[in-house]
């Protein structure tokens, strides 16, 4: 009897520049860099007691998540605040989302359901600030909010446009976390209650048209004045 060999343990190096590039990640993603701030591998790889090929792989990573930028001859940033940037990213989910939200409410079945259901609950039931968090989402919310927002598009059953919208989403979460700043009266939880029942209702159309205000609210928001105060 043949089996499959296991596939090799990854080495000490893979597991050191994993760590060091979910770090960084986290680090941008918190607010820790500022838009626009250098992000110096020296620098990085002394705080981190890292070889300077450990954190030029990992900036590598974020620049290709979007969360960083890549200057020539000026090494590596957190992508400066620009409303041009943020429109273009929303206008690209505006673009492709509610299409595949069509389709999910179309190809779903009911096991999509239940997932769609689960995932709002856990979402809901997820406060989205703590004391040690100030300002900011906690990233148990984030993470909530994250796995909803794809969980509605699955149905779709396209793996090739869902790798789309994991890519857009990342690229957003920068923006979206300094929208909290910017619009503390938003109603989300109502915004997200109101696309699962659409969405389970199979109201394409309702789902579709929620799906672009909901995107539409965060670029408005980031448009109106400026950087938000840290």
């Amino acid at each position: 009897m043949t089996g499959t060999a296991p596939a090799p343990a990854p080495s000490g190096k893979q597991m050191l520049s994993e760590q060091v590039y979910a770090h960084l990640r986290d680090a941008i993603l918190r607010g820790d860099h500022a838009p626009g701030e250098a992000l110096k591998p020296q620098d990085l790889a002394k705080a981190q007691g890292v070889s300077l090929a450990v954190v030029r792989e990992a900036l590598v990573r974020v620049v290709g998540e979007g969360l960083a930028d890549r200057l020539p001859n000026r090494g590596f940033a957190v992508p400066a605040f620009s409303d041009r940037r943020w429109q273009q990213i929303a206008e690209a989910r505006r673009t492709v989302e509610p299409v595949m939200l069509r389709m999910s409410v179309e190809r779903g079945d009911v096991d999509w359901e239940a997932r769609v259901r689960a995932a709002h609950h856990r979402l809901a039931r997820t406060p989205p600030f703590a004391p040690e968090t100030g300002e900011y989402y906690t990233g148990a919310w984030a993470e909530a909010h994250r796995v909803f927002h794809r969980t509605l598009l699955e149905g779709c059953d396209n793996p090739v446009l869902l790798d789309t919208f994991d890519r857009m989403w990342t690229a957003s979460e920068l923006a979206r976390r300094w929208s909290t700043h910017r619009n503390p009266g938003r109603d989300g939880v109502l915004e997200h209650r109101r696309l699962e029942e659409a969405a389970l209702a199979r109201d394409a159309d309702t789902a579709a048209e929620l799906l672009v205000q909901h995107l539409t609210q965060t670029a408005d928001v980031l448009s109106d004045g400026g950087l938000p105060h840290p």
